[in-house]
């Protein structure tokens, strides 16, 4: 079939266009549960695919469990929604080394993220964390990428 063919280069084209991002858990919930008005304009980008979203599976493994933190209140229903959310936006990413080279998040729980932009060439990780956000400036200096808080997008 003819079109599908051009249906599939296009596809291919855009996604290899789009600024690829990574999201850290804490992102993730303001953006699929809290919808936070800061972080809308990051989440309309990744649901138009103009920003791919990816994550690993560790990443994917933390936002399960997170949403399933009694804190939050979530009803099974809920949560399976979040993560059908999660796994509609966030692009798989398979086998993310770790990457020596990188620098050291103090919160050794974060070092997943830093990997997941390097090994997945993310232009920016997408955070609110303080260990993440100081390492912002050694990460453009090296030209890794850039560590910025959600609103900054835009």
């Amino acid at each position: 079939m003819p079109g599908a063919a051009t249906l599939s280069e296009t596809f291919a084209q855009r996604y290899a266009r789009a600024m690829h991002v990574v999201l850290d858990t804490n992102t993730w919930l303001d953006v699929l549960l809290f919808r936070d008005p800061r972080c809308a304009t990051l989440a309309t980008a990744i649901a138009n695919g103009s920003v791919v979203a990816v994550t690993s599976g560790p990443c994917r493994d933390e936002w399960l469990r997170v949403i399933g933190y009694p804190a939050l209140g979530l009803d099974a229903p809920a949560r399976d929604a979040l993560a059908a959310a999660f796994d509609t936006l966030a692009k798989p990413i398979a086998d993310v080394p770790p990457a020596p080279t990188l620098p050291r998040c103090r919160d050794a729980d974060d070092q997943k993220f830093l990997e997941l932009a390097l090994h997945a060439g993310a232009t920016t990780l997408f955070t609110r964390d303080a260990e993440l956000l100081a390492l912002a400036k050694r990460c453009r200096r090296d030209g890794l990428f850039e560590i910025r808080e959600p609103h900054c997008f835009g």
